[in-house]
């Protein structure tokens, strides 16, 4: 264990003081166009959040609802059980439905680092929740340290999902974790998706939630442009295990350290709550059921979309606020909702 320790902080401190920290601005917008208007009214494209260039300027944003006490799913609620803002002004919810759109799932699996989190146990539990979602629901498959490495490009063939499992690079364990690249790389990939109108989903297979960004690569702030922009609901699954938790409490202590000299890091729990997606982690042999769990939960997620009261294409960051009435509640207990905090408005 000291071995593990001083491994890392010889192979991260001294990036903590040789990052970049002026990110690029990023004002591509996603979009998605259509040609008649019936196929306007139609492709409502659903991420967390999306907007649709038509007659009009659609926000669409995916939200998932627990009970607090038990984290159960809450699946029997309708539209007028939420209520919306922007910015603090109330919107109307114009388009809301459940598990009525395909998926688009990027699986993003960490090959570097101390400890190689993709044991058999954990590839065979990737393979089967692939295996049991949609027909029409598609998946990619990318792997990363300093560099990524396009396994798999998006496809509803199961099967070259399997044979792809297979193909995942080795572990570099001298390479680093650079999150910032990796989810840069992905989110934009997430043009590439078949569904356009789909919803679109990152699950990154780490053993670490957070790491300094990597030299020479896109910034953290550009990184998460990227995946804010792409409509991209973030997820992880962490196996869980003694050795596991030491690397990743090392990681956040020395990120934690950097952060308070202006080293900047990119923490996957925090990209989740930003996006309303979620980290679970488990022992790798229980990761099936966990697997299980996540995919359950992204069926069970409602569509809402809105026309902003705001209608300037400036480009300008807006806040979201979905809540729930007070009657919502009363069948279920105290709910947690889990949603898209922010969205970038298109510019003209």
């Amino acid at each position: 264990m000291k071995r593990l320790a001083l491994a890392l902080v010889l192979s991260v401190f001294p990036l903590a003081f040789a990052l970049p920290t002026t990110p690029t601005p990023q004002s591509r917008p996603r979009t998605v166009g259509t040609t008649n208007e019936a196929a306007k009214e139609a492709a409502i494209p659903v991420g967390d959040e999306e907007v649709v260039k038509t007659d009009v300027d659609l926000v669409v944003l995916d939200a998932l609802v627990l009970q607090k006490k038990t984290g159960r799913v809450v699946g029997d609620l309708k539209r007028e059980d939420f209520t919306l803002a922007e910015d603090g002004v109330a919107q109307q919810i114009t388009h809301f439905s459940q598990n009525s759109l395909p998926l688009s799932v990027l699986l993003l699996i960490d090959r570097g680092g101390c400890l190689d989190p993709f044991s058999e146990s954990v590839k065979r539990a990737a393979n089967d929740a692939v295996a049991r979602l949609k027909p029409a629901d598609e998946v990619a498959l990318m792997a990363y340290h300093d560099t990524t490495d396009l396994v798999e490009g998006f496809t509803r063939d199961r099967r070259a999902i399997a044979d792809a499992l297979e193909r995942v690079p080795g572990h570099e364990e001298h390479a680093q974790h650079c999150l910032d690249r990796a989810f840069y790389e992905a989110a934009r990939y997430m043009v590439k998706a078949g569904n356009p109108v789909g919803r679109r989903v990152i699950i990154v297979i780490t053993a670490v939630t957070s790491a300094f960004a990597c030299a020479g690569g896109p910034s953290v702030g550009e990184a998460k442009r990227e995946v804010y922009e792409s409509g991209s609901v973030v997820c992880g699954l962490i196996p869980r295990s003694p050795e596991q938790r030491a690397e990743s409490g090392m990681f956040r202590a020395m990120t934690g350290i950097g952060n308070v000299f202006g080293a900047k890091s990119l923490n996957i729990k925090d990209l989740a709550e930003e996006t309303g997606g979620e980290v679970l982690d488990d022992k790798p042999e229980h990761l099936d059921r966990t697997f299980d769990t996540l995919v359950e939960h992204l069926r069970t997620r409602y569509q809402l979309a809105f026309v902003p009261t705001n209608r300037k294409h400036d480009g300008t960051v807006r806040k979201l606020k979905l809540t729930l009435r007070p009657a919502a509640e009363k069948p279920h207990g105290k709910l947690a909702v889990k949603t898209r905090r922010s969205y970038v408005a298109p510019k003209s």
